[in-house]
């Protein structure tokens, strides 16, 4: 099918009202539209559980399709009690609604990699300088069908996504340390080494001091078949955009606005609204 266009919009974070003028500010018709999402539907901004059904049913008529990010992820932990539910995290409503099961499934199938188009490639994070997009794609599906499997493999699999350390990468991890470390890359990437090696306590903007030896993934030089298009990075402001990848979280739930990135020119439309700061 042909889109008259096709969007792709950063990290929405539960902010229903924003995301609602967003749509509008496109003058989004699902009919002759597609919305691509770069995860982190849910979280801290005023409406997650409306937020989650909206996206959810664009994504069931095929006019819309997301990735997961870590607030996804961590949603899905505490649906199964493997992680406690943060308290700056506005995720109740989802669990005491009747479609909650439903919508917690549903989220469960979503990739982490997505293509776009034939020039894109989407994910939460970003990809690191040390795996081609095509090792990527399939790192994304190995734990893509670890989430999607049994609720039992799902249950062995959610407790070992979580750890305040970044696990090395080498040519012999496997299992769930192998799981983790794809999941780190796609859903908490910010600062690494060429080698990989990841650096979790960074989250500021680009002016800020770094520590020794790590830059932002994206600044490692490597050739890249396609553009990455990534969210997670709020302090960025979607101000990032080089020939190889374009950062798409404008910090919304911050007090800042949406953004959406036309796939047929690469313009960057704002939404009229913003969340006010959790």
């Amino acid at each position: 099918m042909s889109f008259r266009h096709q969007y792709v919009i950063g990290d929405l974070q539960g902010c229903y009202a924003a995301y609602q003028k967003l749509l509008q500010t496109l003058n989004f018709d699902p009919a002759q539209d597609k919305l691509w999402f770069a995860g982190d539907l849910v979280a801290r901004g005023e409406d997650s559980l409306s937020t989650l059904r909206h996206v959810k049913m664009l994504c069931e008529q095929g006019a819309a399709a997301t990735v997961l990010g870590n607030h996804d992820l961590n949603l899905l932990a505490v649906w199964r009690g493997a992680a406690k539910m943060k308290k700056k995290d506005k995720t109740a409503p989802i669990f005491a609604a009747e479609d909650g099961e439903e919508l917690l499934q549903w989220l469960r199938c979503q990739p982490i990699l997505a293509y776009p188009d034939k020039h894109t490639v989407l994910v939460h994070a970003g990809i690191p300088p040390h795996w081609s997009i095509e090792s990527a794609a399939q790192y994304a599906q190995q734990l893509e069908a670890q989430l999607k499997g049994s609720l039992d493999q799902l249950d062995r699999l959610l407790p070992h996504l979580y750890s305040k350390s970044a696990d090395e990468w080498h040519d012999g991890i496997n299992g769930f340390t192998k799981m983790r470390a794809i999941a780190n890359y796609f859903t908490r990437m910010r600062l690494c080494k060429q080698d990989g090696t990841l650096e979790f306590s960074f989250t500021s903007s680009l002016d800020q001091h770094m520590p020794d030896d790590f830059m932002p993934w994206f600044e490692w030089q490597v050739p890249r078949t396609r553009k990455i298009l990534f969210g997670h990075w709020a302090a960025l402001k979607g101000e990032v955009d080089l020939p190889h990848a374009r950062a798409l979280d404008g910090g919304c739930v911050w007090g800042n606005y949406l953004l959406a990135y036309r796939l047929s020119d690469g313009k960057v439309i704002t939404s009229s609204a913003h969340c006010p700061s959790p």
